[in-house]
């Protein structure tokens, strides 16, 4: 069954309140083109360690997703030590990059409503803009490679609607495979305005790459030593040190959107199998985070492979991406954390939607100015 996002989802995927109960509402789309005549738009990010598409139409607060497609591709794989793309990493992400071409052209969607972008991989790599018009070529998607300041706006934009409005800041943490972006939101009249954001050249890649996993049972060193590796990368936060003690004081919260929070709320929940219904928009506390890692650590490396929450491709990496998040809630202490599986691609739909939706309101506002007679309303 196709899933929704926004403020039209069913009931089995709405985000939970923090008293457990559905939440209704939430930022979306306008009213726009629902049902199964709406056009298609495509939303593609290429990261450092995953591939992924989401197809969707817009629906009356948000959109439907009518296909999506996942694929971890590993394409920083090694970039950090050579500066440079491997030729093994560009195969596997060139495979998964034509798949999501085929996938757009089966289903209909103009090249036009297509949002595909490139992030740290490709921001860093020497060979990155290479890769990127190879691609063009071959597949004939056009990636857009953005800068950090995009990414962690596009990431904010597609969580809004997991926001608690009781809460007086909200820290958006997207951990990536090269790179972890954060931004801080306080609260105002109109919602939660942008406070100040940073970009921490650490992801769960990267972080695994620097610190390879010890044979033996005591852990503990060797993940405390990522956990100051990242705390050493967000030490100068370019907010107001005031803000700070909203956290402390339990009036604010933070967001996770990634593969680092989403794996640990499936070991949370204990789930045979991953559901994004009961991931997506779950509260955790941090005892719980902690617990999460914990177990991950007793597992080692075959049981974390066997876990069909986390499987062979992300075994080595998911305590990298438990450090990065045990980082930044010990330097911003939040008791409760939301689980977002959502982010930059939702960010891309919903912008991109609304910008379709602004001539189509406009064109309703002067038809009924001019039908009625009277004066014209302004078009804003």
């Amino acid at each position: 069954m196709p899933e929704t996002a926004g403020a039209s989802s069913r009931q089995r995927s709405q985000p939970r309140r923090p008293d457990g109960k559905r939440a209704r509402g939430g930022a979306g789309v306008a009213a726009g083109a629902p049902g199964r005549e709406g056009l298609l738009y495509g939303a593609l990010d290429l990261g450092t360690n995953n591939c992924r598409l989401l197809i969707a139409r817009p629906a009356r607060d948000g959109f439907r997703v009518v296909d999506s497609f996942s694929r971890i591709v590993r394409l920083g794989e090694g970039l950090s030590r050579t500066g440079r793309l491997d030729d093994a990493a560009m195969e596997r992400a060139y495979d998964a990059l034509m798949s999501c071409s085929e996938r757009l052209a089966r289903r209909g969607v103009d090249p036009s409503r297509l949002m595909a972008v490139a992030t740290q991989a490709c921001r860093q790599a020497a060979n990155g803009p290479e890769f990127i018009e190879r691609v063009r070529k071959g597949t004939g998607l056009k990636l857009r490679i953005i800068d950090p300041v995009e990414e962690a706006r596009l990431a904010v934009e597609g969580c809004r609607n997991l926001f608690d409005p009781e809460a007086e800041a909200i820290l958006v943490v997207d951990v990536g495979g090269g790179s972890t972006e954060l931004s801080w939101l306080r609260r105002s009249e109109g919602g939660f305005d942008l406070e100040g954001w940073m970009s921490a050249p650490i992801g769960v890649v990267t972080l695994a790459e620097r610190h390879p996993e010890p044979v033996g049972d005591d852990l503990h060193p060797w993940y405390e030593a990522m956990v100051a590796d990242m705390g050493a990368a967000i030490a100068d936060s370019p907010v107001d040190p005031t803000l700070r003690a909203r956290f402390e004081e339990g009036r604010a919260h933070m967001v996770g959107t990634s593969g680092a929070i989403t794996s640990l709320a499936g070991i949370h929940l204990g789930l045979r199998r991953y559901q994004r219904n009961l991931v997506d928009g779950l509260w955790m506390t941090r005892s719980d985070c902690e617990r999460a890692a914990e177990r991950l650590k007793a597992l080692g490396p075959g049981g974390r492979a066997r876990e069909s929450c986390i499987g062979p491709d992300r075994a080595d990496l998911v305590l990298a991406g438990a450090a990065i998040m045990e980082a930044i809630q010990r330097a911003w202490p939040s008791e409760r954390v939301r689980v977002a599986d959502r982010g930059l691609r939702e960010g891309l739909l919903l912008e991109r939607m609304r910008e379709d939706q602004k001539p189509m309101r406009r064109r309703r506002r002067r038809r009924r100015g001019g039908g009625s007679g009277g004066v014209q309303p302004p078009v804003t």
